[in-house]
């Protein structure tokens, strides 16, 4: 069966793991891992792979993967993506999704995090764009933490972000708009240098380049 991204918003059990997962990482400190987060991966990892010329069912594939892929958090920090992957193959499984769908859902998942992330297919190389370019102020929780708390200072810093694709430049593009007054553009790459680097890989990989474009400036 060819499961929709809808079928799987409205499973019971996928809406508490999301919920639990992101008590969970607000219990840590993290920033906003809900539905918020999960919905703009979904979304952002399909437009990726509808404005790259992909089928449709790709596109739904990583909506999918974009929706699940921090359910493992409701385990533990450590692992997620393994343990999410396979939290997502019982879900999926269960709904009767075709196995091959699930098997490319699974593998995004997997390798999606930072300390193991690869864009093994196209699929995961749409999730890990996605999820790392969520970057926005609405993701802090306590705005009295970013005195003290980088990652919150620089997301709350963050007052409009979004990923574009330019078709005719090949490249995949995230455009930020930075209040300095709130963080140093220096502090963004401070912490986020990584992921920017993770995402030039995965951009690749679906044969696009990366830029990323703060306050009007390109920087890469």
């Amino acid at each position: 069966m060819s499961i929709t991204l809808e079928q799987v918003r409205q499973h019971p059990a996928v809406r508490a793991y999301i919920q639990k997962s992101d008590e969970s990482l607000m219990a840590m400190g993290y920033t906003e891992h809900s539905f918020a987060h999960v919905t703009r991966v979904a979304r952002t990892a399909r437009d990726i792979l509808a404005q790259t010329g992909h089928s449709q069912r790709d596109g739904e594939l990583a909506a999918i993967a974009g929706y699940l892929h921090d359910i493992g958090n409701m385990i533990n920090r450590k692992g997620h993506e393994t343990s999410g992957a396979l939290m997502a193959f019982h879900l999926l499984n269960d709904m009767g999704a075709a196995q091959e769908d699930i098997a490319t859902i699974v593998t995004a998942i997997g390798n999606h995090d930072e300390a193991t992330a690869f864009p093994v297919n196209d699929v995961a190389a749409a999730l890990m764009i996605a999820d790392k370019t969520d970057v926005r102020r609405t993701r802090v929780r306590d705005k009295a933490s970013i005195a003290f708390d980088i990652h919150d200072r620089v997301n709350y810093a963050v007052v409009d972000s979004r990923v574009e694709v330019l078709t005719e430049e090949k490249e995949i593009r995230l455009n930020l708009s930075i209040d300095t007054a709130s963080s140093p553009i220096s502090e963004y790459f401070e912490i986020f240098l990584s992921r920017m680097i993770l995402c030039r890989k995965a951009a690749e990989k679906l044969g696009y380049s990366f830029g990323l474009v703060i306050n009007g400036q390109k920087m890469m």
